[in-house]
């Protein structure tokens, strides 16, 4: 029996020695006061922040040590009290306090104390946190802006109009946006001023090149993940694009490019408005309006369960079709003034009318970005301020003269505006000498003398 109450006391010891120190690790000052006001234990901490030793205080009362003590108060009155300030010498903290209860019964109270300089450091940390994240959302401000506005859009009645009406409604919406056009025909300049006109205006516009981010990476661009995810993750992981745009707009052009696996992800995301960070078992719920761009038929991609049909109707909220620039010629010359107004170099930069007329004539496949190209050719080739039809490129020079010769009254006369124009272009290509003219007239399939006689007739 003498054993078993030994083993226990041994037992209760290493217990009590236990709970001490883990106490005693504490970054926190910590005081404790029986129920008669006796103090008990302090920790190592305690001494560090207000300099009274152990055996100056232990096994006394609280009071009689420290004049104005209010734990003992705490132990009247079962209150919690917290955010006291206190002194002691030149040692200034701040004090919680709590009653202790066991088994109902009230049988102490505690404080716990923090140094002032310790918490003015955090308070310090704090700022220069709160700095670096006003700078860190500032950046992000700027990073992720709009560029362009609808005044930056260029066309008429007949041209752009319609399309830049509906895509002002649309701005107004939060339906998700689908915008189609050809390359070149300027999708992304749209998202931009639908993004700038709509009620998000000032939250994050973030923009994301389907075709251009490799399929392994696209997930995780997207979504984000957790840190330790991957083996080389980023420390605290990586936050995604649609946690970037959360209050703002999501573009994302080229979504014809997008795998389909990826496809049932994004419907997901769009359907209950949340993502999971790839590596994560939480979720976070998103406001994001989400505006897509293709260059594709989606509808036939469908078809051909190239593209999920689902998501093509979610994405499909509200359509908008850029028209190609051939099928709105009324809007060519006023984007070619529009384009040379925006050059420094002189106020009256102009065209000739007959560089004019082949740049109406030509089919543009490249759109409005090959006649932006162009017009910036012509600049850089002029030695005046007028930009002639030597001045543009080869490739539309040469359909403009082809073009022309079908503008002609008669088939004679086609014939020999097309004969000449290729003579003329088999002679720049092996050249004006004897040499280079025997080269083009065994190159056509005819004798020197008639090509001589051709360049003759055209010269008459």
């Amino acid at each position: 029996m003498q054993d078993y109450s030994k083993q226990n006391f041994s037992l209760a010891t290493d217990y009590t020695s236990w709970l001490e120190g883990i106490i005693d690790s504490i970054n926190d000052g910590v005081l404790v006061i029986d129920s008669r006001g006796i103090v008990q234990f302090i920790n190592k901490e305690y001494t560090e922040i207000t300099g009274v030793r152990r055996n100056k205080i232990i096994g006394r009362y609280l009071i009689d040590v420290r004049k104005g003590a209010v734990l003992p108060k705490t132990l009247r009155d079962g209150k919690r009290r917290s955010g006291i300030q206190r002194k002691e010498g030149n040692n200034r903290y701040i004090v919680d306090m709590a009653p202790i209860y066991i088994r109902g019964k009230k049988a102490g109270a505690v404080s716990v104390l923090k140094s002032l300089n310790e918490v003015h450091d955090l308070a310090k940390e704090l700022e220069k946190n709160q700095e670096k994240l006003g700078k860190l959302e500032k950046t992000m401000g700027q990073i992720y802006k709009t560029s362009y506005t609808f005044d930056d859009i260029v066309g008429g009645d007949d041209g752009l109009k319609e399309s830049v009406n509906l895509s002002k409604k649309a701005a107004h919406s939060n339906l998700n946006i689908l915008i189609q056009g050809e390359s070149g025909t300027g999708k992304e300049l749209f998202a931009h001023a639908i993004h700038h006109e709509s009620p998000r205006s000032n939250h994050p516009f973030v923009p994301v090149n389907c075709a251009a981010i490799p399929t392994s990476l696209l997930e995780t661009e997207l979504f984000g993940y957790e840190e330790g995810t991957f083996t080389d993750s980023k420390k605290g992981g990586k936050i995604g694009l649609f946690e970037l745009a959360h209050l703002g707009t999501l573009f994302l052009d080229e979504i014809g490019d997008m795998p389909l696996e990826l496809q049932a992800k994004l419907l997901r995301v769009l359907q209950d408005g949340r993502i999971r960070k790839v590596g994560s078992l939480a979720e976070q719920a998103l406001d994001v309006q989400v505006i897509t761009a293709t260059n594709k038929d989606l509808e036939n991609m469908v078809k051909k369960d190239k593209f999920r049909e689902d998501l093509y109707y979610r994405l499909n909220g509200i359509q908008i079709a850029i028209p190609p620039l051939r099928k709105r010629k009324n809007d060519l010359n006023v984007l070619i003034n529009h384009l040379l107004s925006q050059e420094d170099i002189s106020s009256s930069l102009t065209l000739t009318s007959e560089a004019r007329e082949v740049l109406q004539q030509y089919d543009w496949p490249g759109n409005t970005r090959e006649l932006f190209n162009v017009i910036q050719y012509g600049i850089n080739m002029i030695d005046n301020e007028m930009i002639e039809l030597q001045h543009l490129p080869e490739p539309i020079r040469k359909q403009g003269r082809f073009t022309k010769t079908f503008q002609q009254e008669t088939l004679k006369d086609i014939l020999l505006e097309t004969e000449q124009a290729v003579i003329q272009e088999t002679l720049e290509n092996c050249g004006h000498t004897l040499e280079g003219k025997k080269k083009a007239a065994n190159k056509l399939g005819i004798s020197l003398a008639t090509l001589y006689n051709k360049i003759n007739n055209s010269s008459r």
